[in-house]
């Protein structure tokens, strides 16, 4: 149904794709076009620690340490599935190359930093680990192959099977090397959505054969937020665009009509944060809402140095506001499913910034590579998971240097995550999530000096090291992988939902056919979805999307790599 005017709740990836599309192919003016939102910078954030402070639940110890820098997580890209976002900045400048739009920045940056990881799994005794080497047996062989096989009518067989479920039959498939990579590379965990591993093998099949190195992956010149929020955010401001932050939508108001399935929203109730005052935005009938609907950055809780993140037991924001809706219309998915589990879609990660270049320079050492090219995962040496398994303690991104604009010369900032943060630290006898930024850090030299092969070994250096440090962020995220969580296909409400008017559902918590979330790929997508089906635009001309699955060759390979 065509609209001229759009109100945006929530200013992540998603929906700055979608107004950018209702610009430049709706022919929208700016003007026409708000943002309702607590921040702009969504999951793809990085900045200063200063800047980010208000934007943390961490009123239980207001931050002394202000120095530094965090990042909640940054995602690694690829090209040739992420057709989407690559058209999207090619649609803005950069705000960092003159001359450059984001993608030529991007473009070029990587064409000059390829990627190369020498050291994707590594483990105490065995130092840099063979990964190339899948570990498959027989079982695990025939298992993936009936998953890529699976066509994308039969996909509801998959409706609320878990990975673990799926392999009952072969529990050894959590012991191979191709485990060990899949999930700390996509976040993936053994509760997670089997339905959606499946989409994850058909869109990245083509990673099977290069796994091991992650030469598929493409990088930012700078962190995400500067290279791809900051240029949709300032090319938006400039064509006029409205960006009110600060806000909170807590409520809807709907049309009442005789049809209960109808959805038309005629009002938004909000909060002020910075004033505490609630206030009403009407809806008129010449108005879309475009909503993203989750956030896996919601309810996020920062620590420092000398203290842990504290843990928030907030519903969050987005998924709140969704299960308002939810609750009144029946074909809008299920937030619980993602919400209301945290054992399934926890994390707590880490930003680490020292003055100098000590620890990049061991971590090089010890790894064998530049920074840039790596996702090192550090394996346990005894059994650590339900099943009595081995499994990766933690994992850390070495960046490129700087990772952010403001980094002062000598400066460096790495960042890491710990996948379950309710296991124990091998060199720091807590829990990951009652950790200090302190005790990770040396957590992660603990786990360095296991795989350190010599002749110093970085332990020896340790007092220097943390001498070194200027700040380490712990940051707890009760819904990191929420997207993975298991579910069925209804659980998730679709772009554009059955007798809707005027709403639409845009991000990583949307059904879209075919698209594997937590990628920028499947946000920028659903933006691009909703914006052309408000402005009137044909289904027919959104980018074209690849179907490696369905490439002769690539799957030829993959099967191949599947016995070495």
């Amino acid at each position: 149904m065509r609209k001229n005017k759009a109100i945006m709740i929530g200013a992540g990836l998603a929906n700055m794709a979608a107004a950018v599309y209702l610009i430049q192919e709706g022919n929208w003016s700016g003007d026409k076009i708000t943002f309702y939102s607590l921040d702009d910078h969504g999951s793809n954030d990085g900045s200063p620690l200063k800047d980010a402070t208000d934007e943390y639940w961490n009123e239980n110890h207001p931050l002394e340490n202000q120095k530094g820098y965090i990042a909640r997580g940054g995602r690694m890209l690829n090209y040739r599935t992420y057709v989407d976002l690559m058209d999207l900045l090619e649609r803005v400048p950069s705000v960092t190359e003159e001359n450059m739009t984001a993608a030529e920045d991007t473009r070029d940056f990587d064409a000059k930093h390829r990627t190369f990881d020498k050291a994707r799994l590594m483990q105490g005794g065995k130092g840099i680990i063979d990964g190339g080497h899948l570990g498959f047996s027989n079982k695990d062989r025939m298992l993936l192959t009936k998953l890529i096989a699976m066509p994308d009518s039969e996909e509801e067989k998959l409706d609320n099977v878990t990975i673990a479920e799926y392999f009952k039959d072969s529990p050894t498939f959590f012991e191979t090397n191709f485990w060990y990579m899949w999930e700390t590379t996509f976040a993936f965990r053994t509760k997670s959505s089997a339905q959606e591993l499946r989409r994850y093998m058909h869109q990245m099949i083509y990673e099977f054969t290069q796994i091991e190195h992650l030469v598929g992956v493409n990088r930012t010149r700078y962190n995400q937020y500067e290279s791809i929020m900051l240029p949709l955010i300032n090319y938006l401001k400039d064509q006029g665009v409205t960006i009110v932050l600060d806000r909170l939508v807590t409520d809807w108001e709907f049309k009442e009509t005789t049809m209960q399935d109808e959805i038309t929203v005629t009002g938004l109730h909000m909060l002020n944060t910075q004033t505490n005052e609630e206030e009403f935005v009407p809806v008129d009938d010449d108005t879309a809402v475009i909503f993203t609907n989750g956030s896996i950055t919601d309810a996020a809780t920062m620590g420092d140095y000398t203290t842990p993140a504290v843990e928030n037991m907030d519903y969050g924001a987005a998924s709140s506001l969704w299960k308002k809706a939810a609750e009144r219309f029946y074909n809008l998915g299920n937030p619980d499913k993602f919400f209301a589990d945290r054992e399934a879609s926890e994390w707590v990660s880490f930003t680490l910034t020292t003055k100098d270049h000590l620890l990049l320079n061991e971590i090089a050492r010890i790894t064998t590579q530049e920074p840039g090219n790596a996702l090192n995962s550090f394996l346990s040496t005894t059994p650590i998971t339900p099943l009595n398994q081995v499994d990766v303690n933690m994992s850390i991104v070495v960046h490129h240097q700087p990772h952010f604009t403001t980094q002062k010369p000598n400066e460096t900032v790495i960042w890491g995550y710990f996948l379950y943060p309710r296991r124990r630290g091998e060199f720091v006898d807590k829990q990951y999530i009652k950790m200090t930024g302190k005790e990770m850090a040396q957590e992660l030299i603990g786990q360095l000096s296991k795989v350190d092969p010599g002749p110093v070994n970085i332990k020896e250096r340790e007092a220097e090291i943390l001498d070194s440090i200027i700040n380490n962020i712990p940051v707890y995220m009760p819904y990191a992988s929420a997207l993975f969580n298991n579910r069925a296909k209804v659980d998730r409400p679709k772009v554009i939902p059955k007798h809707s008017t005027n709403l639409a559902f845009t991000g990583e918590f949307v059904e879209q056919p075919y698209q594997m979330i937590f990628t920028e790929q499947s946000a920028v997508r659903s933006g691009e979805i909703a914006a052309f089906h408000f402005a009137g635009i044909p289904m027919s001309r959104l980018v074209k999307t690849p179907r490696y699955d369905k490439d002769l060759p690539t799957l030829l390979r993959a099967a191949k790599k599947m016995f070495e």
